[in-house]
């Protein structure tokens, strides 16, 4: 188990990787059409978008935790 101080680090890795693999996954198939060569390019393109997706989520993620906040009543 991980200390409850990496769980903002974890959870934008896991959100990153799953979102960048459903786009890359989409544009890939759009782009390239389904066939036999779809697979390493979508591979290739989820890697590369997860390596930029996880920085962008850690720091776009507080100030859109403050658009939030600025946008909803106070429970």
């Amino acid at each position: 188990m991980l200390p409850a101080r990496c769980a903002p680090a974890l959870f934008g890795l896991i959100l990153s990787g799953l979102m960048s693999l459903l786009v890359s996954a989409i544009s890939t198939l759009r782009a390239a059409g389904p066939g036999a060569d779809w697979l390493p390019l979508w591979i290739g393109a989820w890697l590369t978008a997860w390596l930029l997706a996880f920085p962008v989520v850690l720091v776009v993620a507080p100030l859109t935790r403050r658009i939030v906040q600025r946008m909803v009543r106070p429970a």
